[in-house]
């Protein structure tokens, strides 16, 4: 057992607490503080054999998420902090059904009852330029931390922000440790399909452009040391209930190459379009490359077809999906919203992956080199959501998600033929 939620606890209440001071200081004169009320629970019942031996994953968990942000001092140069403090608790989860994601697993293979985590970042700002230096969330298109389980990633490492150009935004990173949705502290390694990167970091530049316009787009460029350089441009139009967005990221092998040599191009063409309280749309995905699209960070994939549990990102896969929103409101429901959508995977063909490499590594056991996938790999996905969220009153914000995700795949595809349902409850507390 994690016996740290204690002073985890009194950290994150202290965080809350810190409200009260914001209005005695300038410093705290822009400061925002809130605590997120997480309630998760997470099923997954397997129709096909898992490396572990478990056919069915199912756990329940209260979480407490606390985000401070400081102001700016005065100055030509502003200084400020971030902190955040997080709480979890198992509710319930016995031994033959850990590892959901939701609760850390000892080494006996039991979830812990509980564990917590805390961090932060000091930052500084010149004109429309702001430099973080510390423990955070990130979102790029290259590098972005998810927050999908009962407690957000965060990475450590420095972010820089500028916006002193009109309708464009500029962002360079480096980071060098990562935490998990279910670690208490950050560690010196990413992890994607393939990548196992344990010293280093993950370094980026990029900008957003015209986000505010009906015509915009961003470019990015990263580093992952050793392993990999990723090239990614958008550009995405958006007017009148339509939007048009196309994707595109380029990887290829740099220095020691520690996943192996890559070369791979993905991209994704979807369309929206939205009438009254209906909304509807198509999305094309395709991965020109012997090997797997490979990211790191649970949400660092803005491609259409990532999905909630798969992200149809397999070598040489094509995939179509059909989606379709409905805002019950219309219906005297005002918060209750419907989701479905469907995308189906195929020629799927792993077999070319340069042999020795993260994606076709050599098997002591049977003396031959193992690719990830085979030829011939195909899949799909239905999801189903119901979202509502109270519109007013003592419990104004609090929402409910409830969903459903189906995964079946062949074996060339080697993904698993999965029953997921979700069960989030969710209550913001502004302080």
């Amino acid at each position: 057992m994690i016996n740290r939620a204690p002073s985890r606890l009194t950290l994150l209440a202290m965080l809350c607490g810190l409200t009260g001071t914001a209005h005695a200081s300038g410093f705290f004169d822009d400061a925002k503080s809130d605590v997120l009320l997480r309630n998760f629970y997470l099923s997954n019942d397997y129709r096909s054999p898992t490396p572990s031996g478990k056919n069915y994953k199912q756990e329940w968990a209260q979480g407490f998420i606390g985000n401070f942000s400081s102001g700016f001092t005065e100055g030509t140069v502003g200084f400020g902090i971030d902190a955040h403090a997080f709480a979890g608790l198992k509710l319930d989860g016995g031994k033959g059904h850990s590892g959901t994601g939701l609760l850390p697993v000892d080494s006996d293979g039991r979830s812990e009852n509980n564990y917590s985590s805390a961090g932060g970042a000091f930052k500084l700002k010149v004109s429309r330029t702001t430099l973080a230096f510390g423990e955070m969330t990130v979102e790029t298109p290259v590098f972005d931390t998810s927050d999908k389980r009962l407690q957000p990633e965060y990475a450590t490492g420095f972010l820089l922000n500028s916006a002193e150009l009109d309708n464009v935004n500029l962002l360079a990173g480096h980071f060098t440790a990562f935490k998990n949705q279910d670690s208490s502290s950050g560690k010196g390694d990413f992890y994607g399909y393939g990548a196992n990167t344990e010293a280093g970091g993950i370094s980026f530049v990029g900008a957003d452009l015209f986000s505010s316009s009906p015509i915009g787009g961003a470019l990015y460029a990263s580093e992952l040391s050793d392993t990999w350089h990723q090239h990614y441009g958008n550009l995405h139009f958006k007017q009148s209930g339509i939007l048009l967005d196309a994707s595109l990221y380029h990887t290829r092998d740099t220095g020691r190459a520690l996943a192996g040599e890559i070369d791979n191009t993905a991209f994704s063409l979807s369309g929206k379009y939205s009438f009254g309280v209906h909304t509807v749309m198509l999305g094309w995905q395709r991965i020109n490359g012997d090997t797997p699209f490979d990211f790191v960070g649970g949400d660092s994939i803005y491609l259409a077809n990532s999905i909630k549990y798969a992200d149809f990102n397999g070598a040489n896969e094509r995939s179509w999906q059909a989606r379709y929103d409905l805002d019950l409101g219309a219906f005297g429901i005002p918060g209750l919203n419907f989701m479905t959508r469907y995308v189906s995977g195929s020629h799927i063909d792993g077999t070319h992956a340069p042999r020795g490499g993260a994606y076709n590594p050599f098997d002591a056991d049977s003396g031959d080199y193992q690719p990830q996938q085979g030829s011939g790999g195909k899949h799909w996905e239905r999801d189903i959501d119901l979202k509502y969220v109270v519109q007013s009153g003592t419990a104004k914000d609090l929402s409910v998600q409830l969903s459903h995700v189906t995964h079946r795949a062949n074996e060339a595809q080697a993904g698993d033929d999965i029953d997921r349902i979700y069960v989030v409850i969710q209550y913001p507390l502004g302080l």
